[in-house]
């Protein structure tokens, strides 16, 4: 079986290096070069706690303020709102207490299973010492968002979840560069990877090595159904063959969905920032998140990255690195000393997100799809592999599908 995928990221990757493992031929088509974008550029965080859709009704109340805000988590760039229009509409749809308890239980499903998959991966190809399994800190700047965390946290415990509450004190004791927070939450079933450079270096060695065969600057701009397999054109003018085609390009997957589909899958992309402070590395002993600015820090080997924030303005339009170095502000605010700044490399890259924040993971025939994993594409990377090899050798898939088919949108 002759197997093409499109797109390198990391859950690309993970795919081909499943299919390969069990001696398929796999060719992995990368618009650039392997595992850069949002594979690269995340906060580095598996986000087993993130179990809420993007959106929600109490989002759309704050919506206002978090706009006139400089140092706010959203952006919306009014050029680019007619285009996101419809998919905005359909994400209020999906905010209404039904969609949205809906979409939580589907999210949770997935995040319940992921770090168990990343742990399988990582013992499989040597990537133990990448991943880092401290846990993260969720924590309140705020009386008011304290003071609901207690009763948050012993319902994430009645889901199976662990976590703990943690007043002032204990914060300072397990973080003690942590400026007073009036409370937060220590998840301790999630892990961060601490070089994710070194992490797509060793799943695009692991994969060569398997004979996969990696084709980059092979940016796939066209595939069309024949009546055995697919063709695919290339922007640099390469004309391919395909048994059988998986799409997994991320944010730039809705165009060749829709075309190989015929569906519209409500698809667009988050622009999200980070700020890589390199002479930091040893600042936070684990990950740490505010609720209140919503943003993390993520201490990795090459220095402490300050990840977050939602701009909505579309795959053109040129980066606004200003939100990156917004980012800074809003961490000093957490911390008892200012940050280190020299040097600071600031970053954009592109989330791919489905009006009801769950990803499309399914298969139409030898077609399979899996993409749309807004920002939990790090997360759920290693599961929604083992999911893709299931469905292509006909397998049971390990959870239940339902809520991430294609035909949803129908």
């Amino acid at each position: 079986m002759n197997t093409h995928i499109i797109g390198g990221g990391i859950i690309g990757l993970t795919i081909a290096l499943n299919l390969c493992q069990r001696g398929e031929t796999v060719t992995l088509h990368e618009a650039e070069t392997p595992f850069g974008g949002a594979s690269l550029g995340n906060a580095g965080h598996i986000a087993t706690e993130y179990n809420y859709p993007v959106a929600s009704l109490a989002t759309l109340r704050k919506l206002p303020a978090m706009l006139i805000n400089p140092l706010g988590p959203l952006r919306i760039d009014w050029r680019y709102l007619p285009k996101m229009l419809p998919w905005g509409w359909q994400m209020f749809t999906n905010m209404l207490p039904a969609r949205y308890q809906h979409n939580h239980r589907a999210l949770l499903a997935l995040n319940r299973e992921s770090l168990a998959a990343w742990e399988r991966l990582a013992a499989r190809w040597q990537l133990a010492p990448l991943l880092r399994h401290d846990g993260i800190l969720h924590v309140a700047s705020r009386a008011k968002t304290a003071a609901r965390l207690p009763a948050y946290a012993a319902q994430l415990q009645a889901l199976g979840f662990p976590c703990q509450y943690l007043h002032s004190d204990q914060l300072q004791e397990l973080e003690p560069a942590l400026a007073r927070q009036h409370g937060g939450i220590h998840y301790q079933r999630s892990a961060h990877i601490i070089d994710l450079a070194a992490l797509g270096a060793s799943l695009a060695q692991a994969l060569r090595a398997s004979g996969g065969n990696i084709r980059e600057h092979s940016r796939i701009t066209a595939a069309r159904r024949e009546n055995s397999g697919f063709s695919l054109k290339a922007e640099n003018g390469d004309s391919h063959h395909a048994d059988r085609l998986i799409l997994c390009a991320g944010a730039h997957s809705k165009a060749l969905a829709d075309s190989l589909t015929g569906l519209r899958v409500p698809l667009d992309t988050e622009r999200g920032y980070h700020l890589m402070l390199p002479h930091e590395a040893a600042r936070l002993r684990l990950p740490v998140s505010s609720i209140d600015h919503s943003f993390v820090m993520t201490p990795m080997r090459h220095g402490l990255r300050l990840a977050g924030t939602v701009e909505y303005a579309g795959l053109e339009a040129p980066p606004n690195m200003a939100r990156a170095q917004n980012l800074r502000p809003l961490a000093e605010k957490l911390l008892q000393a200012p940050l280190d700044a020299r040097d600071a490399q600031p970053w954009m890259g592109f989330r791919p997100t489905t009006a009801d924040s769950l990803p499309v993971i399914d298969r139409d025939g030898d077609l399979l799809l899996a993409f749309g994993h807004q920002h939990l594409g790090l997360t759920q990377a290693a599961l929604t592999a083992e999911i893709l090899s299931a469905l292509y050798f006909g397998e049971t898939p390990p959870i239940d599908l339902t809520p991430y088919r294609l035909h949803r949108f129908a």
